[in-house]
This record gives C-alpha cells, sequence and structure tokens, in this order.
C-alpha cells in the first residue's frame, strides 16, 4: 500500500508565475484540492529578489506584467525590482498564499509514479533530504539559471586586475563613484545600469558588438492617469491593463507586418534623442528586424538623457583581448576601465535544473514537443510556466494557468486521474522562443520543442487565452 499523497499540487518557484497559479488553485480550481509552493531560495519573488543590480526593472510595462488579480496603484508604467518584489510580496499577503510557501525548499528530483500515478520529489531542506508527493506538478521557475550565467568567451578577461562583475551576482552594497566601468552588452541590462551609475561614475561606457533597439517609455500616461482619477480602483485597472495588452500587441504586429516603416520611425526617435557627438550609425543601427530581438526600454529617454550628460558613452568593436589594464579593441582602439561588468546574456534552463525523471528512467525534455506550450510530450501531469518573447513574461503563464484549472474540471467530470500529451502524427519542429538573441540561439535543447497545431509555441495572448478557456483542449492529450 502506497504512502499517504502530501498534495494535490505541488507548484514550484515563488515568482510571479507560482503566485498566480496559487492564486488561480485557491479561487477557481475543484473545491478541497491542497497545494504547496516550494521555494528553494529564502524569500519570494524570483527574478526579483534574485536580480540586484543598479536600476533593476522591468522593461515590460508593469500593468500587463502585474498580476491580473491584484491591482497596481500606481500610475508609472515601469516598476523598478524593489517595487516589484513588494508588490509580490503583498499580493500574496492579502491572498493568503504566503501560507501555502515553504521556503528554503529545493527540489533536486521528480520522478513520476506510474503505479500510484503521483508524483515524488527529493527536496533539500536546509540541508537535510525530504519527500514530497502529488498529483500534479507546475513548474513557476522561470527559464534561465540562476546559479549560473551565460559564460561568454571574452578573450583574455582572466587577465584582468579590477573587478569583473556579472549583473546577476552584483556585490551587495559595491561602490563604483569615480570608478571607470565598461559594460559589454548591449539588451535590456546594459541599457538600465548606464543610466543608473552615471550620476557618480567618472564615465560609464556600453561596449557592444551589435547595437539593439531602443525606445524611451514615458512614466507619466495621460489616459492611464485619467482613467485610475475618475474610474473606481477596480475598474480603473482591469480597462488599464486590456489597454496596455492591446497596445503592446499593435505594436508588435505593425512591427513585424511593416519592418522597414518601424526601423524609420525608432531611427527618427532614436536621432532626435541623441547628442551631436554621438552617430545613430553604427552605434543605434541593429543589424536585425524590430521584434526579432525583444526591445530595450529606457524610462523617461533616461539612457539617451546619460550620453547628453556627457558621463556616458558607447562603443560598437569587437573584443580583440583585455590585458590588466585595458580592453584593446579590433579597431585599434582601447578602454582603460577600473571595472568591467558581463552583461552578456542568462544561460537558458528547463524546470530549475530538477533532474525528471519517469519510473526512474531519466527524462530528456530537450527531446520532446511542448503541447500547447504548457505540457510536455509523454510526461503526465506536468505543466511549466512560461510567458511570451514579445509581450510580459505573466500573460503567457497566465493562460497555463487557466489551462490548468479548466483540465483539472474536465478530468473531474471523466473521472481521469492522469492527463498525458501524445503526439498523434509526425510534424516540422519549431523552437519554443524564436528570437535571434545570442543567449537564446546558443541555449541548444534546453526547452522542448514547439511544433505545430496543439504544438505550437504560444504567439498570441488573445488567442491563447481563448483557447485555455473556451477551446478544444482535449486534442492529443489521454485521459486516464
Amino acid at each position: 500500500m502506497s504512502d499517504p499523497l502530501d498534495f494535490d499540487v505541488v507548484i514550484i518557484g515563488a515568482g510571479i508565475s507560482g503566485i498566480n497559479s496559487a492564486y488561480r488553485i485557491q479561487t477557481q480550481a475543484p473545491s478541497g484540492l491542497k497545494y504547496v509552493i516550494l521555494e528553494g531560495r529564502d524569500a519570494l519573488g524570483g527574478t526579483w529578489d534574485l536580480f540586484r543590480y543598479p536600476g533593476i526593472r522591468s522593461d515590460s510595462d508593469i500593468y500587463s506584467f502585474g498580476l491580473p488579480w491584484s491591482p497596481w496603484k500606481r500610475t508609472d508604467p515601469m516598476a523598478t525590482g524593489d517595487e516589484i518584489k513588494a508588490y509580490l510580496t503583498q499580493s500574496a499577503q492579502s491572498a493568503g498564499i504566503d501560507q501555502h510557501i515553504c521556503y528554503r525548499h529545493k527540489v533536486e528530483t521528480a520522478d513520476w509514479d506510474s503505479r500510484d500515478q503521483r508524483w515524488v520529489f527529493q527536496v533539500n531542506v536546509k540541508g537535510q533530504e525530504k519527500r514530497f508527493s502529488s498529483r500534479f506538478v507546475l513548474l513557476g521557475t522561470g527559464y534561465y539559471d540562476y546559479e549560473t550565467p551565460l559564460q561568454t568567451v571574452i578573450p583574455g578577461i582572466e587577465n584582468f586586475k579590477g573587478k569583473v562583475i556579472h549583473p546577476q551576482f552584483w556585490p551587495e552594497d559595491y561602490d563604483y563613484t569615480g570608478k571607470d566601468v565598461v559594460i559589454i552588452g548591449s539588451g535590456a541590462t546594459a541599457i538600465t545600469i548606464i543610466p543608473s551609475i552615471a550620476d557618480k561614475v567618472k564615465c560609464a561606457t556600453m561596449l557592444q558588438r551589435s547595437p539593439s533597439y531602443i525606445f524611451s517609455r514615458p512614466q507619466s500616461n495621460f489616459l492611464t492617469s485619467a482613467l485610475f482619477a475618475v474610474l473606481p480602483m477596480t475598474i480603473a485597472h482591469k480597462l488599464n491593463r486590456w489597454l496596455w495588452i492591446f497596445r503592446g500587441y499593435m505594436s508588435t504586429v505593425i512591427c513585424k507586418k511593416y519592418p522597414e516603416q518601424a526601423k524609420k520611425s525608432i531611427l527618427k526617435a532614436t536621432i532626435e534623442q541623441l547628442p551631436p557627438t554621438i552617430n545613430w550609425d553604427p552605434h543605434f543601427n541593429p543589424r536585425y528586424n524590430p521584434w526579432e530581438q525583444r526591445f530595450c526600454a529606457c524610462r523617461d529617454g533616461d539612457f539617451f538623457a546619460a550620453l547628453h550628460a556627457g558621463k556616458a558613452d558607447v562603443v560598437t568593436d569587437t573584443i580583440k583581448t583585455v590585458t590588466a589594464n585595458t580592453i584593446e579593441l579590433e579597431s585599434g582602439a582601447a578602454l582603460h576601465p577600473d571595472v568591467i561588468v558581463t552583461a552578456t546574456g542568462l544561460k537558458l534552463k528547463f524546470g530549475g535544473g530538477i533532474r525528471f525523471s519517469k519510473d526512474g528512467k531519466r527524462l530528456d525534455v530537450g527531446d520532446k514537443f511542448a503541447w500547447r506550450a504548457a505540457m510536455v510530450q509523454d510526461v503526465p501531469n506536468l505543466f511549466f510556466l512560461t510567458g511570451y518573447e514579445n509581450a510580459s513574461w505573466t500573460l503567457g503563464a497566465d493562460v497555463t494557468a487557466h489551462l490548468f484549472i479548466r483540465l483539472l474540471s474536465l478530468m473531474e467530470a471523466k473521472g481521469a486521474k492522469v492527463i498525458i500529451p501524445n503526439q498523434s502524427a509526425p510534424m516540422e519542429e519549431k523552437p519554443m522562443m524564436n528570437l535571434s538573441s545570442t543567449y537564446i540561439t546558443k541555449a541548444g535543447k534546453v526547452l522542448p520543442k514547439g511544433g505545430t497545431g496543439v504544438w505550437s509555441p504560444k504567439t498570441n495572448y488573445f488567442a491563447d487565452m481563448a483557447g485555455a478557456q473556451w477551446g478544444d483542449v482535449t486534442e492529443d492529450l489521454l485521459f486516464m
């Protein structure tokens, strides 16, 4: 006789996806469902608890990135990391979700037991091994490695005698006052750090091989302010959230359908904000079309303001080698930093590095397709929460949460205990994430594969949410 089941659902990760899924379970799942959130760190927040570099914030607007059931009570659309962490803490506490979180519970293995129809987890709890079991597992673990950043080859970096920092592990209370700082990279992290340190450093230089698209997002919005001034908070929050979601969706559609016109519009806006001493080409002339990689947002044009103030600069070149005190470039130029910040991207990882198995046999998810970008082919009762590459992460995670709730009700109606995605026909493989960013192209077979039909990656929030709530969710899915 098997041991009693610990929980119906184990959610792994107390970040925004895990907290949102817990709320959906509490408010929409069949009654009596017992769940727990296992969090390896000592605080909730996920990304917003891990990253502490200067200026850390979301580059998505907070209205679509935030929790749909917990209003963001301010009118500024780009929230800082500390603000998001406080917001998530308050949201979890107000819904009683914090009472279901077990901190410093790092899940190391997850094995599906076919005989008992359950997941069995080995969990490291403050150095001690504990065992948990559940019918379902929801992975709110994000998509990157919390412990190891992307390792990019920078010739000679080991020779550098100054400070080398990766933003993922920014030293607490590090004093960069009066220092010459070179930030290697051109993504959202570099765009965020530059204006955040410019007032204290001697100079902050962004060293890039190729540029990214950067747009300025005003921290005030007339329509948002008007909605919150006139309407009750709950109504204003819902209406404003949908307006920002639609705005983001239309921006992406227009950029992809009319890339040349979009590039011209972005170019015009960029040139207007640049100081006369910095040329847009090559420093702000990307080699790709808009939304082939994510846009980089800056708050109220703060990145461009730092350039105007003369405390920041941009260099577009390739590193030849790094010596004890110098970055030598292929062009023959050289930089002489006191500090090098390697903002070169994230290392992708599925499921937080948990070792998954089925009846003791290791599972390699990179060889399998993803059903509705939420379940893994041939793997029972496992859901992974992912977002969108061209919209807020929370939108995609909430689609999966709704899909999970819908399937729970269907299983109850059918008397089923297990659901298994089963590929019924051969199909073309597609990447789960279709951006050309370096950290994605280097990932290889880390994430499950996308396919066609119900095996397609998430691409459209409106269609995906409608499908999760009202569409046919039984195709290529076995109920047992």
